[in-house]
C-alpha cells in the first residue's frame, strides 16, 4: 500500500517505522526542525532508557505528494482543523488516530464524508531530542488492540484491509463497529482525569487526595450520563453504577500504578494542555468544560 503518515511525533514515527519495515511505500510528513532531523537521520528508535538507537530510513516529505491508498493522521485534537484543508485535495482514505469526541461529521464536511475512518492509537512513548523512546511492552503491541472503525458502524472491505495491514506489520489492531462511541467514552474519562492530574501536580499527588478523586469521578459520571449512546467498552458503565465508596479506592490505586505514572497524564507542555482543552470543548456542557 502507498501510505502517508501525517504527523511525525511519537505515534506517527513509531507507526511509520513499523509499516515501512513491513514493506509498504510509506511517506512520513513532518515540518520544521523535525523534518530536518528526519532527513538527516531517519526515524531513530530506542527501547526505554537503552543507549542503543536504531535508525529506520523512512522517506520523509514536507507536503503530500500525489495520491495515497491510505492517509494516517497522528496529530493532537487541537491541531486537526489545520490538517483538514491540506488533505481536502489529496486523494486517499483518511484514518484519524487521536483523541476525538466531535464525531466524523466535521471531518467529512471538509475532506468528504466517504473518506473518513476513526480510530485511536494504543502505543506509547516519549521524544528524547530526535529519538523516539518506546516502552518495549508497548511498542504497538499492548494488550488493548488499536480500535479502528467506519463512522456508520459497517464492516467494509477497506476496514478489513486496513486492520490486516496493521496486523501484518506487527501492530495490534481490531475493527470496532462503535468507534465513535468508543472515542466519546474515552474522552468522557480522559478529560476529568487529565484535568484533575494537572491540578494536583501528578497522578500520585491526586491519589493522595480522596476528595479530588471524588470530584473527578463526579465529572466522569456527568460526562457518561450526557452521552447519547451507552459507553464503549461497556465496562466504563461501572463508573456510573458502582458505589462511590468502591470506585474511589480503585481509582486511587490506578493513579499510583506504573500505567498512570508513566502515561504522560501530567505532561505540562502547552500542546498537551491545548489538546485537553479542545477535547473538553468537544464534550460540551459544564462536565466537559471544567
Amino acid at each position: 500500500m502507498r501510505l502517508l503518515v501525517y504527523g511525525a511525533g511519537v505515534l506517527g514515527s513509531l507507526s511509520a517505522a513499523r509499516l515501512h519495515g513491513a514493506g509498504h511505500d510509506v511517506s512520513l510528513l513532518a515540518r520544521g526542525e523535525r523534518l530536518t532531523d528526519l532527513r538527516r537521520h531517519g526515524v531513530r528508535l530506542a527501547e526505554g532508557d537503552s543507549a542503543a538507537v536504531r535508525r529506520v530510513p523512512v522517506p520523509v516529505v514536507e507536503h503530500p505528494d500525489g495520491g495515497y491508498d491510505l492517509i494516517l493522521v497522528f496529530v493532537r485534537t487541537h491541531q486537526v482543523d489545520a490538517v483538514l484543508k491540506p488533505l481536502a485535495d489529496v486523494e486517499g482514505d483518511v484514518l484519524f488516530l487521536h483523541n476525538w469526541a466531535a464525531g466524523a461529521r466535521p471531518l467529512g464536511a471538509v475532506i468528504g464524508h466517504e473518506r473518513v475512518l476513526l480510530g485511536f492509537p494504543t502505543a506509547a512513548g516519549t521524544m528524547d531530542g530526535d529519538v523516539v523512546r518506546y516502552r518495549g511492552s508497548d511498542f504497538l503491541t499492548r494488550r488493548v488492540a488499536m480500535p479502528i472503525g467506519e463512522p456508520d458502524g459497517r464492516t467494509t472491505a477497506r476496514l478489513e484491509r486496513i486492520v490486516e495491514t496493521f496486523r501484518a506489520a506487527g501492530i495490534r489492531a481490531r475493527a470496532e463497529p462503535r468507534v465513535d462511541a468508543w472515542l466519546k467514552t474515552h474522552a468522557a474519562f480522559e478529560v476529568p482525569l487529565g484535568q484533575a492530574v494537572r491540578a494536583a501536580g501528578g497522578p500520585v499527588a491526586l491519589a493522595d487526595d480522596p476528595g479530588a478523586v471524588r470530584g473527578m469521578l463526579h465529572l466522569m459520571r456527568r460526562n457518561l450520563a450526557a452521552m447519547a449512546t451507552p459507553p464503549v467498552p461497556r465496562a466504563f458503565g461501572a463508573l456510573r453504577t458502582l458505589p462511590q465508596g468502591l470506585l474511589v479506592p480503585v481509582l486511587r490505586r490506578f493513579l499510583k500504578s506504573p500505567a498512570a505514572v508513566h502515561s504522560g497524564l501530567s505532561n505540562p507542555s502547552p500542546a498537551a494542555v491545548a489538546e485537553l482543552r479542545k477535547l473538553a470543548e468537544q464534550l460540551g456542557g459544564p462536565a466537559g468544560a471544567r
